[in-house]
């Protein structure tokens, strides 16, 4: 019965241990943080898509406007 206890004991003690070195390692905390950012900007494409469009256009045509004056 003492040695089911001692190994019980020691289990526990180990899967504590591995538990908490698994909650300590930050290995993979830089994937996570760089697709969590990407989620959150095609996010924010999808909800400013017209005023993004609105101003990639309005941006285009000041462009187009101002070669015509270099040029012509």
């Amino acid at each position: 019965m003492n040695e089911l206890i001692l190994r019980t004991r020691a289990f526990g003690a180990g899967a504590l241990r591995r538990m908490k070195d698994f909650w300590e390692d930050e290995d993979g905390m830089g994937t996570v943080e760089v697709i969590l950012i990407i989620v959150v900007l095609i996010g924010l494409v999808i909800v400013f898509k017209k005023e993004i469009s609105g101003i990639v256009e309005s941006v285009f045509k000041t462009i187009k406007a101002d070669t015509k004056v270099i040029t012509g």
